[in-house]
């Protein structure tokens, strides 16, 4: 699908295991060109996308050529985000994984004046404070440098799905797009606009930014963990064996074995995702209170992994979250195959975007970027907003 005299094609930087394609599909969007270091994540995104060997290309962002690159219309860019998380170094936009970001903004350089004319870039919210702000400034000011006007606002996936995951986005055009003062962005709804997002508007009035005219994202849900659990037989191996149970029941703060132990009896079975977390020197088994899971991470290490507990008639078991759960909660549908299992399909789930956040963000950003531009070239270049 194309619109107008425009083409809906698609460069996708740091694709991962494909979910930006998978979001961006449903609104006409097609993808001409992929690229990741990661051979393990290829081996994901082919299983969804048969064509991947077309237009795939594992590399390191900094050794593509302008020979490597298409022309599109979108770029995407989902750069690493270790060094800007809280969870990882928060050594910044300079550090050896989020540093990939230049290599992005390098791609776009090389294409000159066919660089495309919408990007569309992603991160975890430490993007907005590392190193008190200054990367965020600098990450604006390159892609402004380079001629794109941009518009930046939170959405969490938990307005779509049953998972609590924050991002920041970014969309930046060098399409004719009216400038606007930074007030037009504070006066956004808070679930498009976060405090620390606000913050950082304020302190980055001086750049160049345009508003887009966005509804209301759906509310946050509160429930839907449950509805997305693979059954499985009590006696099924991945439950965990007893006395593991035990351990991590002991490692849980008295305020969590209480809530825990109300669960078990119920005479109905409950589940709650839960983390292995370093608290005051001591590890600890940490439980959600509520019918939603936490924020999906790549499974590595003991605190990246979401662990899942089920409670109720005197019971008590556990085990480690399924693929299958992974790709639910990121929205991925059931008839996309999971042909990896174990670390690697985790980590290329808790390492990507939720699916139904990109579908609505191309809707109401950028096909309407793209449509706006058409419906100037029509009337001879006259703005409606």
């Amino acid at each position: 699908m194309e619109n107008g005299s425009v083409p809906l094609t698609v460069a996708e930087y740091f694709a991962g295991i494909g979910l930006v394609r998978m979001g961006l599909e449903p609104r006409g969007w097609r993808v001409i060109f992929a690229n990741d270091i990661s051979e393990k994540k290829y081996e994901m995104y082919k299983a969804f996308f048969p064509n991947a060997e077309r237009h795939y290309k594992v590399q390191d962002v900094f050794d593509l050529t302008s020979a490597d690159i298409p022309a599109s219309t979108l770029a995407t860019c989902s750069f690493p985000c270790i060094d800007l998380s809280l969870a990882g170094n928060m050594k910044g936009i300079g550090g050896k994984h989020s540093s990939a970001f230049w290599g992005f903004l390098n791609a776009i350089k090389l294409q000159g004046d066919g660089a495309p004319p919408i990007v569309l870039v992603e991160n975890v919210p430490g993007w907005l404070y590392s190193n008190k702000g200054a990367d965020f400034r600098l990450t604006v000011q390159a892609l402004n440098e380079l001629g794109y006007t941009c518009d930046v606002f939170t959405l969490d996936a938990l307005r779509f799905t049953a998972q609590s995951r924050q991002r920041i986005f970014l969309v930046g055009t060098r399409l004719p797009v009216p400038s606007v003062d930074i007030n037009f962005l504070l006066r956004r709804h808070r679930s498009l606009a976060s405090d620390t997002l606000r913050k950082s508007l304020l302190a980055n009035e001086d750049l160049n930014w345009f508003c887009t005219e966005f509804p209301l994202p759906p509310p946050l849900r509160k429930s839907g963990l449950s509805e997305i659990i693979e059954q499985m037989d009590d006696n099924d191996n991945r439950w965990w064996e007893a006395d593991e149970v035990k351990r991590h029941f002991d490692m849980m703060s008295e305020a969590h074995k209480e809530m825990v132990t109300l669960l078990m009896n119920k005479s109905r079975s409950t589940y709650r995702t839960f983390y292995r977390r370093r608290r005051e020197g001591q590890q600890r088994a940490e439980v959600r209170h509520d019918d939603v899971a936490g924020c999906l991470r790549t499974a590595v290490g003991g605190s990246g992994k979401q662990f899942l507990l089920k409670a109720g008639n005197g019971q008590l078991k556990m085990r480690t979250m399924t693929a299958r759960e992974y790709a639910r909660l990121q929205g991925v549908p059931d008839i996309c195959p999971i042909t990896v299992n174990g670390v690697q399909a985790l980590t290329g789930f808790g390492d990507a975007v939720c699916v139904p956040v990109i579908t609505w963000i191309a809707k109401h950003a950028l096909n309407p970027l793209v449509e706006e531009y058409l419906s100037r070239i029509e009337v001879g270049g006259s703005c409606r907003r």
